[in-house]
Parts: C-alpha cells; sequence; structure tokens
C-alpha cells in the first residue's frame, strides 16, 4: 500500500494559492464602491441550519449592522433560537416557518416572506438553495414592475452540495438549483464545484463566497490535553455528511501502534448512537465528547485532526484547524484542496478507509511529516480570510448585484 505523498515545505514569503486570500485588496476596494451604493437596508434569510450556516449569517448581520445597516433576518424560529439572530444589536429577527424540504406550509411561508419583503430593501440575501428558492418565488415579477425607483437586488450563497445517491432528493435539489440560477441577480458558491453547477443550471452571475471561521478566543484547558499517548481528533455533527463510519473502520486498522492513539470524536447528531455501537462491534477505543466549548485547545493538544467528510464547502472547523496548525488529513472533495492547498494536509479519498488509515498512520509514525503539515497549516492559516474580509465582499457583491440589468443574458463570473 503506498504511503500518502508527504507535502513539501510551504514559502511564507507569498500568499498561499487556491484560496480567496489573493483577494482581500480587490475586496477591499469594492467594498469602497459598495459603501458608495449606499446599501442602507439589508434581509438575509435562512433556512433551518444547525452548523456553519447560521454562523455565517450572524457574522455577516452583526458585521452589517456595526457599518450601520439596517439588517433584518428572516427564518424559522428554531434557527434564531440556535444563533441568536434577533440578539444582535441592530438586527431584527422575523419568523417565516419552512422546513429542509417542501412541505404543504410552504405557501403560507412564500406569503409571509412576500409580505417582509413588499418594499425599500437594497439587497435581499438568502443562503442555502431552500431559502434561496423560497426568495426568488417571493419576489415573483415584482422587481420587474419597479419603477422610478431601484429595485432591490437579490443574491444566493450555496452552501451545500446535493445529496448522494440520486433518488427523489436529488432531483428537488436539481429543481431548486433551476430556480436559484433563473432568480437571482448573483449566486455566490462555496466551492467550485457548486459553482460549475450553478453555471450549469443557468445562473447569469456566479461568485466565490468567503465564509471564514470566527476568530479563535481564549478557551478553558481541555480534560484531553494532558493525555499521555497520541490523540487523533475529529469535530462535527454526526450525521451521513461528516462520514465518522469511515474513519473509526480507519481507526481499527491503527490499533496495532505502540500506544495505541484515542480517537476523540467532538459533535452531537442523529447518528451518536449509531457510531457508539460501530466503534463497540471494531472495538475501537473511541471518546464521544458531544458539543464542546474548547474546540481550539482540543485542535492545539491532537496529534492528527481528521475531516473524512463526504463533501464540505469552506469548513470552518477546517479553518480552526489550519489557525491551529494542526497536522490534517482531509478527504480531497469539494472545497477543502482549495483551504489546505498542495501542502497543508494529507488529502484522500472519501469513503476510503484504508487510505485513510494509511495517511493517518503515516502522520503518527513520520515525525518529520507531522511537522511539515503542521508548519504549512500555520502559514496556510494566518493569510485565511478574516470576518472582516468576508463582510466586505457581501457588501462589494451586493453592490456588483446592484449594478446588473435585471435580465436573463449569457452567464458571466463575479470575480468578488
Amino acid at each position: 500500500m503506498p504511503a500518502p505523498a508527504s507535502p513539501g515545505p510551504a514559502s511564507p514569503a507569498e500568499p498561499p494559492s487556491g484560496t480567496p486570500i489573493g483577494r482581500v485588496e480587490q475586496i477591499a476596494a469594492a467594498e469602497q464602491v459598495a459603501t458608495a451604493e449606499q446599501i442602507a437596508r439589508v434581509a438575509l434569510v435562512v433556512g433551518t441550519t444547525a452548523g456553519g450556516t447560521g454562523t455565517h449569517v450572524r457574522m455577516l448581520a452583526a458585521g452589517f449592522a456595526e457599518r450601520g445597516s439596517d439588517v433584518s433576518v428572516l427564518g424559522p424560529s428554531s434557527a434564531d433560537a440556535a444563533f441568536g439572530f434577533g440578539a444582535v444589536a441592530g438586527v431584527t429577527f422575523s419568523p417565516v416557518e419552512f422546513g429542509d424540504r417542501p412541505r404543504l406550509g410552504d405557501a403560507v411561508a412564500l406569503l409571509r416572506l412576500r409580505r417582509l419583503l413588499r418594499s425599500g430593501i437594497d439587497v435581499v440575501h438568502a443562503h442555502g438553495l431552500r431559502a434561496g428558492a423560497l426568495t426568488v418565488l417571493a419576489f415573483g415579477g415584482r422587481r420587474r414592475r419597479a419603477r422610478g425607483r431601484r429595485r432591490s437586488g437579490l443574491v444566493v450563497t450555496v452552501h451545500n452540495a446535493p445529496p448522494v445517491g440520486g433518488g427523489v432528493r436529488s432531483l428537488v435539489y436539481r429543481l431548486l438549483e433551476r430556480v436559484v440560477a433563473r432568480g437571482a441577480d448573483l449566486v455566490l458558491c462555496v466551492s467550485p464545484d457548486l459553482e460549475a453547477r450553478m453555471r450549469t443550471a443557468g445562473a447569469r452571475q456566479v461568485g466565490h463566497a468567503i465564509v471564514p471561521a470566527a476568530d479563535a478566543g481564549a478557551m478553558p484547558t481541555s480534560d484531553l490535553s494532558a493525555a499521555a499517548r497520541p490523540m487523533v481528533l475529529a469535530v462535527g455533527r454526526l450525521a451521513a455528511q461528516k462520514d465518522f463510519g469511515t474513519l473509526l473502520d480507519a481507526a481499527s486498522r491503527w490499533r496495532d501502534l505502540d500506544p495505541p492513539p484515542l480517537l476523540a470524536i467532538a459533535g452531537d447528531g442523529p447518528l451518536a448512537a449509531k457510531l457508539r455501537a460501530q466503534a463497540a462491534s471494531l472495538g475501537v477505543e473511541a471518546a464521544f465528547l458531544g458539543q464542546r466549548g474548547d474546540v481550539s485547545d482540543l485542535l492545539a493538544t491532537a496529534t492528527v485532526f481528521v475531516l473524512p467528510s463526504r463533501w464540505e464547502g469552506q469548513p470552518l472547523i477546517l479553518q480552526e484547524a489550519l489557525r491551529a496548525g494542526a497536522a490534517i488529513v482531509a478527504t480531497r472533495v469539494g472545497g477543502i484542496p482549495d483551504l489546505v492547498g498542495g501542502d497543508a494536509a494529507v488529502l484522500v479519498r472519501p469513503g476510503d478507509a484504508q487510505a485513510l488509515a494509511a495517511a493517518v498512520r503515516a502522520v503518527l509514525t513520520e515525525p518529520p511529516l507531522a511537522a511539515r503539515l503542521r508548519a504549512a497549516a500555520a502559514i496556510r492559516g494566518a493569510a485565511l480570510p478574516t470576518a472582516a474580509d468576508a463582510i466586505g465582499a457581501a457588501l462589494a457583491a451586493y453592490a456588483d448585484a446592484l449594478r446588473q440589468p435585471h435580465h436573463h443574458g449569457q452567464p458571466h463570473h463575479h470575480s468578488g
């Protein structure tokens, strides 16, 4: 079995390639244009979310409010309960109840959304295909009928990939893609594969979304920080997308190491019981940590950080791992290769337990490889875009969307 390729050294003199890092100067200049456009009122539409999308929307809402915009967030009450949009200074939250799948109640949600977006809003920014499609339908033909005043701009960010395996859910996803592509002024995507999909669906303007992790604050010391043996850390929702089942299969293949590493998985989710049972059946010693407030500390003390996902956009936890200078093993999917470049992680195929086990084993047993990974990650992490960069990029995108003629022309690329 071939060992994973050892990454070469990274040069600190140049910003890493393959990420939004090189766009920071463009963002700063474009934000000045956006300010000149006087984007005074912004509505953010969000669906049901338990992860990075909600965190991102809250960050944008707070940033816009700090810059003096009138900000409203529209979405299910469960999203506000999870992320506290209405508790942010200068932000109002209005409930619009809809789920992650189409249902009969969507007609009521559509009418309420249409009323809330009736007039006076400069830009509406929906997050996720489900929220985006509802917003497009809520707008209907109203913008085309606007006369004597500037119409509202409509921006949609696509945060997630289509479901694996086809079937009805995949058909629904493709339908939502087409609705968003044909109705939004600008579609932002978290990874190149999603950008390509939206262009194929007919979006007239497609750009790259910047979704940064929050700046790390002071965290309590982890109770695992003094462990006497290596720790393999994974963090994420215990759901199918994260594919922790493959990680457990991989862990069963490195039990011969001395001392045996401890596999620690931080997070909660619907597969918690199933994953615990799988670990027990495989004889894998795994610590299921639940939700943690000391992830930064866990990353700093982990011997290896593993992200075995089937798909990711710009995973916040991976950005945190880069900033922590962790030795990273991840899957080559979605936006992960762009985030880590060619040297800040060992990348393997998704769903391949043997390759994942070999990569983790290499990092655990080859100190020079681990040291190179840590150094490259730290350099990469230090150059990642910040929350301020993401807010500036969003404002620049809004100004760009407002300048676009509202008609279906040839799709083109947005560089912001």
